[in-house]
């Protein structure tokens, strides 16, 4: 029997797709920069029916690369050719939501806001929150440890999963969906899925943490006048607003202009260009009677105090999602074809990496235009590059100046988005040669015939 045969077997025919009849979303990054030609597509509709592909995939000398909401920047799901693409579409259900222990039960291709909305109808919240929320699946989150714009507040996804189903190299189902917050039952197996990227094993199910509903949301645009001022209100908005600061949003002067000239169209800017940073502040309280003047007085006194500029506070959920839009914009057609780098670092170190930044890429390239933004309240800075309408061949160039960068401060080259594809070459720059090796010997410990999502982070 060949191998499509017995894929459909497993699956139903019409859950196997071959060859040239692949739909094109499930062969290119969202980015445009890779390109696949895999053998099969196979939507399963159960973690028998994923094991089952594994273990035809393995009896054949195949690979399996999970496909998910395809919102993923570094060619993580780029399937290797002639392989297996495997969607998680049908298994999108949420199986329970326990409002009592706080936890929710879902299947690895559950949409993120499907979550979300899921949690929030049994009164319950589910922190976890990024640009495309609409689109990214829970398996995705998981299997790239994505933060977004609360992990301030609520860590990243690592810190929201307390339980998780999922296949591994050889067709073994592993199963812990545990609500439990505490359990040092011998090793966090489940620790080192999270953020592999699809390699070590196929996340299939996922108990989540849920946090009670946030009843106060106060959100604000402030200018600040240097990084010195910014960094010292985070920390005092960190202590004044009694641990409920959500997010911290931090954008320089010119990424403000670019955005919001772009958007113009749409709205008007919230406030003037001109100064030197802006941040996008959300605090989620619960005392409604107190919670609204609080924020606002916090504000005046740093006003009063020369910290801030200027801000800009909701009054309405229109004005809430139009201080957001700033930030979630989509990126101007001036600044195609762009670079998007997702890098790490300690808060102390942005401005002597920016300034690297700009330095060297400019002496490479003097035309070249970069925006700088991300969620510093957690050391995560997005840098987008432009270098011109040939941009696209200078890539390798641009990666090299960038990460050489993130190595001079002691930073993380992936702050959330993974390692996949583009930035492989790139992880010793990150990572010392003793890690490097350990990460080889776990992979060919848990995959050692290379069947999942092969030529991704090590290997």
């Amino acid at each position: 029997m060949s191998v499509g045969d017995r894929l459909v077997a497993a699956l139903g025919a019409k859950h196997v797709v071959a060859g040239e009849a692949i739909d094109d979303r499930y062969r290119a990054d969202i980015l445009g920069k890779y390109r696949a030609a895999p053998g099969f597509l196979v939507r399963p509709g159960s973690t028998d029916e994923v094991a089952a592909v594994v273990r035809i995939a393995g009896e054949n000398g195949l690979s399996v690369t999970v496909i998910g909401g395809h919102t993923g920047t570094v060619g993580g799901a780029i399937t290797a050719d002639g392989g297996i693409a495997l969607s998680l579409e049908r298994m999108n259900r949420v199986v329970e939501v326990d409002a009592l222990s706080m936890t929710m039960t879902v299947e690895a291709g559950c949409i993120l806001q499907t979550a979300q909305d899921a949690a929030e109808a049994q009164g319950s919240f589910l922190p976890l929150d990024l640009g495309s929320r609409g689109s990214a699946t829970v398996g995705g989150t998981i299997a790239a440890n994505a933060g977004g714009n609360r992990v301030l507040r609520w860590g990243m996804m690592r810190e929201m999963v307390t339980g998780l189903e999922v296949v591994l190299a050889d067709g073994t189902v592993v199963s812990s969906l545990t609500k439990m917050l505490k359990d040092n039952a011998g090793y966090s197996w489940k620790q080192l899925l999270i953020g592999s990227e699809g390699t070590l094993g196929i996340v299939t199910r996922a108990v989540l943490r849920l946090r009670p509903v946030p009843t106060t949301n106060q959100t604000a645009l402030i200018a600040l006048p240097g990084f010195a001022e910014a960094a010292r209100l985070l920390r005092d908005l960190e202590v004044r607003l009694s641990g409920q600061l959500s997010s911290f949003e931090l954008m320089w002067g010119d990424y403000y202009a670019t955005m919001t000239e772009a958007q113009l169209a749409e709205r008007p800017r919230p406030m003037a260009t001109g100064h030197a940073f802006y941040a996008l502040v959300e605090r989620l309280g619960g005392d409604a009677a107190i919670d609204d003047e609080q924020f606002e007085r916090v504000l005046m006194e740093a006003i009063e105090q020369g910290t801030i500029v200027d801000a800009v506070v909701a009054k309405s959920e229109r004005e809430r999602h139009a201080l957001w839009a700033v930030r979630e914009g989509m990126v101007p057609d001036g600044f195609k074809p762009f670079a998007v780098y997702d890098v790490a670092m300690a808060l102390a170190d942005m401005p002597a990496f920016e300034a690297a930044v700009r330095r060297d890429v400019l002496a490479a390239f003097p035309e070249a235009r970069m925006l700088f933004y991300g969620h510093a309240g957690d050391g995560n800075l997005h840098i987008l590059t432009h270098v011109g309408p040939d941009g696209k061949a200078h890539e390798a160039a641009i990666d090299g100046l960038v990460f050489a960068a993130v190595r001079g401060v002691g930073g993380s080259i992936a702050g959330e988005h993974g390692i996949g594809l583009s930035r492989k070459a790139f992880l010793g720059m990150s990572r010392s040669p003793e890690e490097l090796a350990l990460m080889t010997r776990l992979k060919a410990a848990l995959d050692p015939q290379g069947v999942l999502n092969p030529g991704k982070v090590v290997g």
